[in-house]
């Protein structure tokens, strides 16, 4: 296993991150199975865990928390908050009403007394950077938090927020969670620059792009992806884009079987191989899932199999753009841009 620093915090975390997205019912995952992953990704070298208290509302965090137990000063803890938890209108967003409950909540169900990192899932147009920063400021100075950080913000908001901690004299975010992936490389050009230029460290959430890039969807064959049940829209291959997508998966796995490679670690290499991306997030169902990802721990892609993969999908092109989900929500919403 490889480490880096998490941004400019000294802090040291391995390439490869573990995600707890598919803990509980969400990906039908028990705790006898949660905890086998746990181990076996400590043993292997991951020290960052992540997770968020909206993963099956709360079960992720609370199977995390007894997987960990005994291994606390070992693991890089981190969660998020913002997405709904429950029918209440203010048990989400990025308020400081909901942040300093919720941080809570999530130390409760993980039983520990702070986490390393506390990301805010979305950015939340309803509340100001101040308020937002401020509540993660004074949570930091409490203890319950070591860090804090963004997930799925959109460059421009990305700089908003450092603006706003220096105007504010305000803590900052520290890093950022984003979609990243050989598929889905439009963050090259705008989200990366700003992140590389702020110092701030990167966790890639989805390398293997859903399971498109994990060998569970090929052509000709049944699509076995766990994912395809919770989206069935983005395996319908009567989609054109997803044609697209499988077009683009067929070569990839060329050019790894010619490299002598998975297609995992093809997938998880050309995350990694890119200079501002701290981690990449896994978030293996099963220990099969777990082992065929930390197969790719150390590999380093040659630059003839990166000129490969940039053939097959341009530098900054999203091959499923209508599923980025940090656009502006005048975007997505007609209704907001005609007021």
């Amino acid at each position: 296993m490889q480490y880096r620093t998490l941004g400019r915090t000294g802090v040291q975390v391995s390439t490869l991150s573990l995600g707890a997205m598919n803990f509980g019912t969400n990906g039908r995952t028990t705790q006898e199975d949660a905890s086998a992953i746990v181990d076996a990704a400590l043993e292997a070298g991951v020290n960052l865990i992540d997770t968020a208290d909206f993963y099956s509302q709360g079960e992720s965090e609370q199977m995390v928390g007894k997987a960990i137990a005994g291994h606390r000063d070992d693991v890089v803890l981190a969660t998020k908050a913002f997405l709904p938890m429950g029918e209440e209108r203010n048990h989400r967003g990025a308020s400081r009403r909901w942040l300093t409950t919720e941080i809570e909540g999530s130390l409760r169900r993980l039983g520990v007394d702070h986490v390393d990192l506390y990301q805010v899932h979305r950015w939340d147009p309803t509340t100001t950077d101040e308020e937002t920063l401020s509540a993660l400021t004074d949570l930091q100075r409490a203890g319950k938090i070591r860090y804090f950080g963004s997930s799925t913000f959109p460059a421009y908001r990305i700089v908003e927020g450092q603006w706003a901690a220096r105007r504010h004299h305000l803590g900052r975010y520290v890093t950022e969670q984003l979609n990243y992936s050989i598929l889905n490389r439009g963050a090259e050009t705008d989200v990366l620059p700003v992140t590389e230029n702020h110092g701030l460290g990167v966790l890639v959430w989805s390398p293997l792009s859903s399971g498109w890039l994990s060998g569970a969807v090929r052509a000709g064959q049944e699509i076995t992806t766990h994912r395809a049940r919770l989206m069935p829209q983005r395996f319908d291959l009567d989609d054109p884009t997803n044609r697209a997508r499988l077009d683009a998966v067929e070569q990839v796995a060329k050019v790894a079987a010619d490299a002598g490679l998975t297609m995992i670690q093809v997938a998880l290499g050309f995350v990694n191989a890119h200079p501002g991306v701290t981690s990449a997030i896994i978030g293996p169902r099963t220990m099969e899932h777990l082992e065929s990802q930390l197969a790719a721990a150390d590999t380093v892609l040659s630059a003839d199999v990166l000129d490969a993969l940039d053939a097959i999908v341009a530098p900054g092109v999203d091959l499923a753009p209508g599923e980025k989900v940090d656009a502006r929500p005048s975007i997505t919403d007609a209704s907001l841009r005609r007021r």
